[in-house]
């Protein structure tokens, strides 16, 4: 294997950075974590004690170290901007966890900073890698089921029943807007890349358990130029569920299962397919042979190796900058519409006020 790649962890908030670096000390993944900072010292100490990496003073003393060609930023999605700008001056390559910012124009200022200092960068996206989901992007690229007519993503979380969730940073407006704006665009990414940019958007977030956990539920339909539709329901408030994923298409339907934590983590029959795909001319359903991960965890863990792969060169972005600038357009099309009680464009240019 070539020279190791060296990595600065850039805040510790977003948990998944967690899994990452525990992959990651395998050596066959080729990366070195060399160092970590976060305004939290408790996160700090917890990284140091965890992962046996060195601690930085600040964010701009982990950069100037010549031991560290990349860094993930994992922190509070309000610091993003600020460490993606930093991080590219100083000529390392980008990993950033979602959702990209709180605003547009934040996004701005990191496609700007990507492109002036032209260093690597990529969304650290889970549902863009997961084996399942690649393989409904094939059979939908492939045009064997026709014409796409509606297509269904149901995505949740537990965290809206738990009263401690509502001290989190994930909720505070401060640092991350709220649970919607930092979850649903998980789904809301991946039908960008499994349908490409809408057209527009209707939609209803509403906060219907904890007024301390705004926004918990939410419905959106996107509308894309001669179809297909798309929703998107997300519930933050969902202990279990099943079904994950519709595709109708003109000649079948593709059906996924356990593709999230309230479906992926409570107990399942065994032996059930998780993904498949009903066939007009076979008249048959024919399951997949990619077994769905046996909990969330593992999907987690499952974006180390082609955020490792990236970071050596070995494959392009999971996405771009720019590609996460648009989904963070999505998203916030749907606080417009929800608010206005309308449909939204995705060139309203309300998008950029929120």
């Amino acid at each position: 294997m070539e020279k190791t790649i060296g990595l600065g962890i850039l805040g510790f908030a977003h948990g998944h950075v967690n899994a990452y670096c525990d992959e990651w000390r395998n050596p066959a993944y080729g990366i070195k974590v060399v160092a970590g900072w976060d305004h939290d010292p408790a996160r700090l100490n917890t990284a140091k004690s965890a992962y046996g990496l060195d601690i930085c003073a600040s964010a701009e003393e982990l950069l100037l170290r010549n031991d560290i060609q990349a860094v993930v930023i994992a922190s509070e999605t309000s610091m993003h901007a600020d460490l993606a700008e930093l991080a590219a001056a100083h000529g390392k390559a980008i990993v950033l966890q979602k959702p990209m910012a709180l605003t547009m124009s934040e996004a701005d200022r990191i496609v700007e900073a990507v492109h002036k200092h032209s260093v690597p960068f990529t969304v650290a996206w889970q549902m863009r890698v997961d084996p399942q989901n690649l393989q409904m992007k094939k059979w939908l690229e492939s045009g064997e089921l026709g014409k796409v007519f509606m297509v269904r993503r149901r995505h949740g979380l537990p965290m809206g029943l738990q009263a401690e969730f509502a001290d989190s940073w994930h909720v505070d407006p401060v640092h991350n807007r709220d649970i919607w704006a930092d979850d649903s665009s998980h789904p809301v990414d991946f039908f960008q890349f499994l349908l490409g940019v809408p057209e527009s958007v209707t939609a209803e977030v509403a906060s219907l358990y904890n007024p301390r956990i705004p926004n918990d539920n939410g419905i959106v339909i996107y509308r894309y130029p001669d179809g297909p539709l798309a929703e998107v329901n997300c519930s933050f408030t969902c202990l279990a569920a099943e079904n994950t994923m519709e595709i109708i298409c003109e000649r079948g339907t593709i059906v996924q299962n356990y593709g999230d934590v309230p479906s992926c983590n409570v107990p399942r029959p065994d032996h059930l397919a998780g993904l498949k795909r009903y066939d007009a001319q076979t008249r048959v359903w024919m399951a997949s042979e990619i077994d769905s991960p046996p909990n969330h965890g593992h999907r987690i863990r499952g974006l180390a190796k082609p955020l490792a792969e990236f970071l050596r060169g070995e494959r392009g972005p999971i996405a771009t900058a720019e590609e996460g600038r648009t989904s963070l357009r999505m998203v916030l099309a749907s606080y417009v519409s929800s608010r206005d009680g309308r449909r939204v464009r995705l060139d309203d240019p309300s998008i950029a006020k929120v």
